[in-house]
């Protein structure tokens, strides 16, 4: 017996049940993941980073010093400094930001507490310094990843960007210079220089936790043989390519541009594809941060 037309009216209003289902899920992961990464930041701090009396950037590294100074637990101190930044970020980027930044700090804050009794896993500062970093960076990473922060000085540079002439990356770089060149008065030149290996690793490691090792990169190709070229792309990389109609600045000539999106670990398989056929065509590669949509699912390669 056919289901009538009122049958199929009735059932539309369970359609936006399961649209809730699907934003209570996603929003439960973004908030597991979260107190993942907020919680390799207590253990970066607590297990390799404070022990070994280094510092990380922003507030911090602030309330790392001070908490060593005033001997002040430092969970406390990580909340206290980062609320008034949380309420000027409330105000000025957004509730959704400063709420999910306010939850990864307090889940911090909480961590670090619980493990500053656990003894630290090294103390030779090397060792204290690069696994220090990585987990702090990707720690940092994931929270970044998933809408939030760990540091009131991020909130700052963003609107001090916004009136000056610099970027978020140079505003928050010359804070960290003033915090790490703090950290030498207090533990020493020679902890300030280790914190400052520990910083750079985990820039470095926040990010590919952002963009991922499999980071997708944009190639534009210019040669006389774009066919065999895009072709060879296809056949040997499985990468769908596209052919753009370009014409030259100084010569006037049409020419023909291949587009293809690639993987970083396909860069150089690429190069010499394009290298067997035209060692003088024109390649440039761009990173690209997102890819979606299209065709960009890999075929099988031989």
């Amino acid at each position: 017996m056919g289901t009538s037309p009122q049958a199929l009216v009735k059932e539309e209003p369970n359609k936006p049940r399961k649209t809730g289902t699907i934003k209570t899920a996603k929003l439960a992961q973004r908030a597991v993941m979260m107190v993942i990464g907020a919680s390799m930041m207590a253990v970066a701090l607590e297990i390799f980073l404070v022990p070994n009396q280094m510092v990380d950037g922003g507030i911090t590294g602030i309330s790392i010093m001070l908490s060593h100074i005033f001997h002040i637990p430092l969970g406390i101190l990580l909340t206290l400094l980062n609320l008034p930044f949380l309420i000027v970020g409330y105000k000025q980027i957004g509730k959704t930001f400063a709420l999910s930044t306010l939850f990864a700090v307090v889940v911090m804050s909480i961590g670090t507490q619980m493990l500053h009794p656990v003894q630290p896993i090294t103390v030779e500062p090397l060792l204290a310094a690069v696994f220090g970093g990585v987990i702090l960076g990707v720690g940092v990473g994931l929270v970044v990843r998933y809408g939030g922060s760990l540091d009131g000085t991020e909130i700052v540079a963003i609107l001090i960007a916004k009136k000056l002439p610099f970027s978020v990356g140079e505003v928050v770089m010359f804070f960290n210079l003033f915090i790490l060149t703090g950290a030498g008065f207090v533990f020493g030149w020679n902890n300030a220089m280790f914190s400052l290996i520990a910083y750079y690793i985990a820039f470095k490691m926040i990010d590919v936790t952002l963009e991922g090792l499999d980071q997708s990169k944009s190639v534009w190709i210019i040669s006389d043989k774009y066919r065999d070229i895009g072709e060879a792309l296809t056949e040997r990389l499985g990468r769908g390519v596209t052919y753009l109609e370009g014409e030259g600045g100084f010569s006037g000539d049409n020419k023909k541009v291949i587009f293809v999106v690639i993987t970083r670990l396909e860069e150089a398989k690429m190069k010499a594809i394009v290298e067997d056929w035209d060692s003088d065509a024109f390649v440039a590669v761009g990173n690209i941060h997102d890819v979606k949509g299209g065709r960009f699912k890999k075929k099988s390669i031989h």
